[in-house]
């Protein structure tokens, strides 16, 4: 499993330098309050940073099943992200920014969530920790999960004030990390 992370996260970053040139970002300080939770929650959960006591306790007892599902989950949502990533081509950005040319991206993954790369993060998220299968990975898990939360907000603020009503309707119709079935509005002449 920590193969798979590796191999996702040198392609990510060699991503990186195929980004469109940043025109707006959000402060220093706001990308700090979602960074700390992201950070901290990666460190305990992908290298264990609390050891002993309830933190190195079992979540559940130990299972082939459990860890190969996970390591599923794992390969599942780290597929899904990277294709969100690649769909969203150069206005990716780890920073929560507007590139030249910034564009409400409505196709591909974009018409099942808002934020496709946080919900294939948020599977493969879920799959490490049954992997892990401990208390401390599944706090980690929680920060991350927080810190993915206050920066989607910020990212919202920032599309809904740049892009206005356009953002705002494709808020109300597509659901920002949890896929839903979408429910058909008929017109029966009321």
């Amino acid at each position: 499993m920590v193969a798979l992370w590796l191999v996702w996260l040198a392609g990510w970053w060699l991503g990186a330098l195929k980004s469109a040139r940043t025109v707006a970002r959000a402060s220093p300080g706001s990308q700090l309050t979602y960074s700390i939770f992201t950070w901290i929650g990666a460190a305990l959960l992908f290298f264990n940073a609390v050891r002993g006591g309830i933190f190195s306790a079992a979540l559940y007892p130990s299972s082939p099943i459990a860890a190969w599902t996970g390591v599923a989950l794992v390969v599942i949502g780290l597929s899904y992200a990277v294709w969100a990533r690649l769909h969203l081509g150069r206005m990716w950005s780890a920073r929560v920014t507007l590139k030249t040319e910034h564009r409400i991206i409505k196709t591909g993954p974009y018409t099942i969530t808002r934020h496709p790369i946080y919900t294939g993060m948020l599977l493969a998220l879920v799959g490490t920790v049954l992997v892990r299968d401990t208390v401390v990975g599944l706090i980690g898990f929680a920060l991350i999960a927080t810190g993915f939360v206050l920066k989607l907000r910020q990212e919202e603020r920032m599309l809904t004030e740049h892009f206005g009503d356009d953002y705002r309707v494709y808020r109300q119709e597509v659901p920002a990390l949890i896929p839903h079935p979408r429910q058909r509005r008929t017109d029966r002449g009321q």
